[in-house]
């Protein structure tokens, strides 16, 4: 294989690497969000109807369950 072609080889692994990288960095991002956007979202519920960890626990684990559905999406997602 000439010297010229390998490392066109090797700059596309690379760049491959990075696109993955990429990507699964953006999707813990997208998880985390999701989760605080539940947590943040049962605080303000508790506070203005005084059931004290309620919608915290409950919202909380509604986006747990969110962002492990969207990243299972992503996951699974044909190419």
């Amino acid at each position: 294989m000439p010297v010229n072609q390998n490392s066109k080889n090797q700059k596309k692994n690379q760049l491959n690497k990075l696109n993955q990288a990429a990507k699964y960095s953006g999707l813990a991002f997208e998880m985390f969000f999701i989760i605080l956007a539940g947590v943040f979202g049962g605080i303000k519920l508790d506070e203005m109807l005084n059931t004290s960890p309620l919608f915290t626990v409950l919202l909380s684990l509604l986006g747990v369950m969110a962002g492990i559905y969207m990243a299972l999406k992503d996951f699974l997602k044909k190419k």
